[in-house]
């Protein structure tokens, strides 16, 4: 049974956006956000009353706010609002970020500066109880004035119009409301507007993509370790002193799962005193400088995230002051900037891990390199081994490389030059996605790679978390006798990696003897 979510517009988590994404939370409107968002929906009526010229409500949108809309019309206007943006094209968002999309929209509306009934949130929150999921394209958004096209084809399913997925595919959005005994909701004044003028589809792609992100990097650490044993690398590197004396705290966090992940190593005993090299490679020994600036990123996106998945990003706002007292102001909290570059950093740090475990695989199967065989393989020349494995990872690198440009540099002036400066967050947001993708598959082959090459070390074992994610891979993956199509053991892996089979491997694990990660 899923869990209960509280939903006040102020207080939301990342942990909570994805559990409801995935249908692990449902999500409530309490009280209070209900009372703010009636007392600011009174400050609209009484604009109403007084017939003011108010943008979005009595007036067009974007470069047609110069155009006054009469009375008889302005709900009208709000429909054809929605009615015109739905007009986002090419592949399809996915379910979990439809509704991570519409949990945060109802989430924003919550805090009580929409001035828009409670109906639409209930509406929306109706929608992710019944697993009623707006069809989304993926592409319509420049990241300012908000995510306009594809709030507005989730806002289209309120009103009755557009296709909804209840589990057995799109269809009409008012065939499957009938058949939920749901009416269509008629907007009123300010409510198109207040459903489709904020940043929630960047930022509910952004809370995914960061989401497995951090899961992401608790598996390259594990893929590190691993590695490192293979190549009988040192753990010394990793020793506490070293990550005191230069405090950030993301190197300090991954250089004790490094510690925790290489403790009681045999094949390390093996070499600890007899061996020539004063050092290791750097994409060995500054992995928790490399991993650990990640983290220090992933920090900061999950600030900005957590901010924005509590914010008002309409316009115009509406602030009630008690007593029917308010104003409505015309500003621009719906520019997505901040969320935009938040996302390109992240596709950055995570390009750079990308890079540095590429460059483990590849010491891993140059035997000039790794005193193994060639490719790992157990007849080099016959056969090729984990050859191509490590093309298909420097392939997935180039494509990282790319998409680490960042979409927030860029902006293209929209509506007639009044909207003059945009973010490209959804573009921004895009690209992570697929970036955390391309290191899914690395990971993977990191993984795959690393743990045919502590084979050659049998009888030694190497440490106790390496030991426990080898037998996590050799669970999903036979070890490699002959040469065979690797494709579906990198495929099974790479779900593996994506569910954060080997993300949580350090915390089973005793804390380690600080002396035994000291060479001498």
């Amino acid at each position: 049974m899923s869990e209960e979510a509280l939903l006040d517009g102020r207080s939301l988590d990342l942990a909570t956006v994805v559990r409801v994404a995935r249908g692990d939370a449902h999500p409530r409107l309490v009280e209070q956000a209900r009372d703010r968002m009636t007392a600011s929906r009174a400050i609209v009526d009484g604009s109403l009353e007084r017939n003011e010229r108010v943008y979005g409500i009595s007036t067009g949108f974007g470069r047609l706010a110069e155009v006054y809309i009469g009375q008889s019309r302005r709900r009208e206007l709000q429909l054809n609002l929605v009615r015109s943006h739905s007009s986002g094209v090419g592949t399809l968002l996915a379910r979990e970020e439809v509704r991570a999309m519409m949990l945060l929209r109802a989430n924003a509306l919550a805090r009580g500066n929409s001035g828009c009934r409670p109906i639409l949130v209930e509406r929306l929150l109706e929608f992710l109880a019944r697993g009623l999921t707006p069809v989304v394209p993926e592409v319509g958004s420049v990241g300012a004035s908000g995510d306009l096209a594809p709030l507005a084809h989730v806002a289209l399913c309120v009103v009755g119009e557009g296709m909804l997925d209840d589990g057995g595919g799109p269809r009409p959005t008012a065939t499957v409301l009938a058949e939920h005994d749901l009416e269509p909701v008629e907007l009123f004044e300010k409510e198109g507007l207040a459903l489709i003028n904020g940043t929630q589809a960047t930022t509910a792609l952004g809370v995914l993509g960061v989401s497995a992100a951090e899961v992401l990097v608790e598996s390259i650490d594990v893929a590190g370790a691993m590695s490192l044993e293979a190549l009988k690398g040192t753990p010394s590197p990793f020793i506490e002193e070293v990550h005191e004396a230069r405090p950030h705290p993301g190197q300090q966090t991954s250089a004790q799962r490094l510690r925790l992940l290489l403790q009681h190593s045999e094949i390390r005993e093996s070499h600890r005193f007899n061996d020539p090299r004063v050092h290791d490679a750097y994409s060995l020994r500054c992995m928790p400088q490399v991993h650990g600036a990640a983290r220090e990123v992933l920090a900061y996106a999950t600030r900005i995230l957590t901010t924005e998945c509590n914010a008002s990003t309409d316009n115009p706002l509406v602030f009630a002051y008690g007593e029917g007292h308010g104003r409505i102001v015309s500003a621009g909290n719906f520019h997505a900037q901040v969320v935009a570059q938040a996302l390109d950093f992240v596709a950055i740090a995570l390009v750079d891990l990308g890079s540095i475990a590429e460059r483990r695989i590849e010491r891993m199967l140059n035997p000039d390199l790794s005193g193994l065989p060639a490719f790992l393989a157990r007849d080099p020349g016959v056969e090729s081994g984990f050859m191509i494995a490590q093309v298909a990872a420097v392939d997935l690198l180039g494509e990282m490389r790319v998409l680490a440009h960042p979409a927030s540099v860029d902006s293209v002036s929209t509506s007639a030059a009044k909207e003059d400066h945009v973010s490209m967050g959804m573009a921004a947001a895009r690209k992570l996605r697929r970036v955390v993708e391309c290191l899914e598959y690395i990971a993977a082959i990191e993984l795959m790679v690393a743990t045919q090459a502590l084979d050659f070390h049998r009888p030694l074992t190497p440490g106790l978390g390496v030991q426990e994610a080898v037998a996590r891979v050799r669970g999903e993956v036979a070890a490699l006798e002959g040469d065979r199509v690797l494709t579906a053991d990198l495929e099974r892996l790479w779900r593996c990696v994506r569910a954060g089979a080997f993300a949580g491997i350090w915390a089973s694990m005793p804390e380690p003897d600080p002396a035994e990660f000291v060479d001498a």
